[in-house]
């Protein structure tokens, strides 16, 4: 017979006997220390962070701040290997070129891609072509400007860099100018469709043939560029290959003047091979 509970009127189930089933009544064990079971405070922090990874402005900076990390190493990478930005400081290259335009240059020019006469190419003033520059003033905002040229977020504007278009390569003879007034590059003459319209260039005289490892350069507004003519005491007027940072690509900034750079192959397409 069932026992009463004495402080119940509910039948209990009396204890095992031998031979007998226990109640299926599940009976809670105590934790073991070690065992892996979670005591309600531990249960409790983890459901405090859990909430906390799930706060709306924590996911929130966590994806801004992976999609600046992202962003930075993309443009050192397209900065070190693709392309990077300059900016325009001198009318030396008008019409193509207006101050303050930004470019893109294609640094895959000249390795492993070679020049090609009329290239407009950016290169290293190694031979002081340019007045020396005014140390800059150090500063929190100087620091963050270095920075963001460095990874290639802001166009270079240090002005140690020139701009120009090639007129010649290694071996070919550039002369001005034949009896219509034009640049002959291997006796074939020129008809420079570039050369900012507004003014008609002055006659320049000279007469060179470009060594190995060399280039010729001029600018498109003939009469305000102090090119490769005006600089014939330092390195001939020659620039070398190795300091040309590559071929300018695009013009990317101001928006209106969204546009892509051309090398007029036509103008060269009459050039006889040097030598």
């Amino acid at each position: 017979m069932p026992e009463i509970d004495p402080g119940s009127s509910e039948p209990r189930q009396s204890a095992a006997g031998p031979g007998r089933h226990a109640a299926q009544e599940p009976v809670s064990e105590p934790a073991v220390p070690g065992s892996g079971a979670a005591s309600p405070s531990r249960s409790g922090s983890r459901r405090q962070e859990k909430s906390r990874d799930r706060n709306p402005l924590l996911l929130w900076l966590k994806e801004i701040a992976t999609v600046v990390v992202i962003a930075v190493v993309l443009s050192f990478l397209i900065k070190t290997f693709l392309f990077r930005a300059f900016y325009i400081p001198s009318e030396s290259m008008v019409n193509t070129l207006d101050i303050n335009d930004r470019i893109f240059v294609n640094l895959l020019v000249p390795e492993p891609f070679a020049l090609e006469r009329g290239d407009v190419v950016v290169f290293k003033d190694t031979k002081g072509w340019l007045p020396p520059t005014p140390p800059k003033a150090d500063g929190p905002f100087s620091v963050v400007e270095d920075g963001l040229t460095f990874v290639g977020l802001l166009p270079d504007n240090s002005e140690q860099h020139l701009v120009k278009r090639i007129i010649g390569l290694p071996g070919d003879r550039v002369v001005c100018c034949d009896d219509g007034g034009k640049i002959t590059v291997n006796g074939a003459a020129l008809d420079e469709k570039y050369v900012n319209p507004a003014e008609v260039p002055a006659v320049r005289t000279f007469d060179v043939v470009v060594p190995e490892g060399k280039v010729w350069v001029m600018g498109d507004n003939r009469n305000h560029s102090a090119d490769s003519r005006a600089h014939t005491d330092s390195n001939g007027g020659f620039v070398d290959i190795a300091d040309i940072e590559g071929k300018a690509a695009v013009i990317a900034w101001p928006m209106n003047r969204w546009a892509a750079l051309d090398n007029y192959p036509d103008v060269f397409k009459n050039v006889p091979s040097a030598g």
